[in-house]
C-alpha cells in the first residue's frame, strides 16, 4: 500500500478514534478489548475504497459495533465462569461523562442481549437513528425500536435519577477515603445508606469478596476489618476523580498494585461501593 494512501487513512481515522473507543468500551466494558476492536476497524479502514464512503463516522461506527457483537458472543462464557463479581474496567476521567453512562448502568447493560445492548447504546446514548442501527445489526428499524425499548425498560432503575454535583461527589469520596483508612467507623457509617452494597472485583488474582456485601451492618464489618489492614500495611491515595462517571479515588495498596473505588451516591448517602482490584483491569492506569 502506498505511503500516501496509508497517511490518508490515518488522517481521516484519527479524529474519530476517541468516539469509536467510547462506543467499543460501552459495548464491551474492557479498555484493552475496546482498543483492539478499534485497531481492527482501522486496519479494515485502510483496505476499503474510502472515496466511496459517504459518511466515514457512520461506516466506522457500524464496523466497530459489529466487531463488538462478535466479541460479546465469546465473552459470555468467560463472564459466567469469572471468579467473584465482574465489574467493567475502571476509566478515570477529569470531566463528567457527556454520555451519562455510569458504572451501575454498565452493569445493567450486562443483563441485556448483545443486540439489545447495541440498539440501546447506539440510540439512547450516542443518538444514532434507527435506520442506521438497522443496517448495523441486520434488523429492520421496527425491530430495532423494540430492542431499544426492551433494553430501556431493563436499565431504567440503573440510570441516575439526578446528577450529583461533581465537587460535592469528590468531597464525599475524599471523606470516605479518610474514614475508611483511618478506621473512623462513626464518620464512615454516617456516609452510608442502610441498603448500601459493596462489590469488589479481584478476578481471582487478588483477595476480594467473592459475593457482593449487602446492607449497612455487613459493609461496616468489612470496613472495620479492612481498617486494621490499612493501619498495618498502608494505603496511599494516588488521586481523587470520576471513575466510570462516579466519584471515587485511585490508591496504591500494600502489594504495590493500584486499586480503584467508585461510589454511587443518592440523596447524599453512599448506596454502592465498587472496588476494582483485578490487576489485568488496572494495567491501563499505569
Amino acid at each position: 500500500m502506498a505511503q500516501g494512501t496509508h497517511r490518508d487513512a490515518v488522517v481521516s481515522f484519527a479524529p474519530l478514534r476517541p468516539r469509536l473507543i467510547r462506543v467499543a468500551y460501552r459495548m464491551l466494558g474492557s479498555v484493552a478489548d475496546a482498543e483492539d476492536v478499534v485497531q481492527e476497524a482501522f486496519i479494515r479502514w485502510m483496505d476499503v475504497d474510502r472515496e466511496a464512503v459517504r459518511e466515514p463516522e457512520a461506516y466506522l461506527r457500524r464496523t466497530v459495533t459489529r466487531l463488538c457483537l462478535d466479541q460479546l458472543k465469546s465473552a459470555r462464557h468467560s463472564r459466567e465462569t469469572y471468579v467473584g463479581p465482574w465489574l467493567p474496567d475502571p476509566v478515570v476521567e477529569d470531566a463528567e461523562d457527556e454520555e451519562d453512562v455510569t458504572l451501575p448502568l454498565m452493569l445493567a447493560l450486562e443483563r441485556l442481549s448483545p443486540l439489545e445492548r447495541a440498539a440501546f447504546l447506539l440510540h439512547d446514548v450516542f443518538g444514532v437513528g434507527f435506520e442506521e442501527i438497522a443496517g448495523t445489526i441486520d434488523r429492520d428499524p421496527a425491530a430495532c425500536r423494540q430492542l431499544a425499548a426492551r433494553a430501556r425498560m431493563h436499565v431504567r432503575e440503573a440510570r441516575p435519577r439526578y446528577r450529583l454535583g461533581k465537587q460535592r461527589g469528590l468531597e464525599i469520596a475524599s471523606a470516605f477515603f479518610a474514614a475508611s483508612r483511618s478506621g473512623d467507623m462513626t464518620a464512615l457509617g454516617a456516609m452510608l445508606a442502610q441498603d448500601v452494597s459493596m462489590h469488589s472485583d479481584g478476578g481471582g488474582k487478588r483477595p476480594a469478596a467473592v459475593v457482593p456485601v449487602l446492607g449497612l451492618r455487613q459493609v461496616m464489618q468489612v470496613h472495620k476489618a479492612l481498617a486494621v489492614l490499612f493501619g498495618k500495611y498502608g494505603s496511599t491515595l494516588v488521586r481523587v476523580g470520576l471513575i466510570n462517571g462516579l466519584p471515587g479515588f485511585v490508591t496504591r495498596e500494600a502489594d504495590g498494585e493500584f486499586q480503584t473505588t467508585a461510589l454511587d451516591i443518592e440523596d447524599g448517602r453512599i448506596t454502592g461501593i465498587y472496588v476494582m482490584r483485578n490487576p489485568d483491569k488496572l494495567r491501563h492506569l499505569h
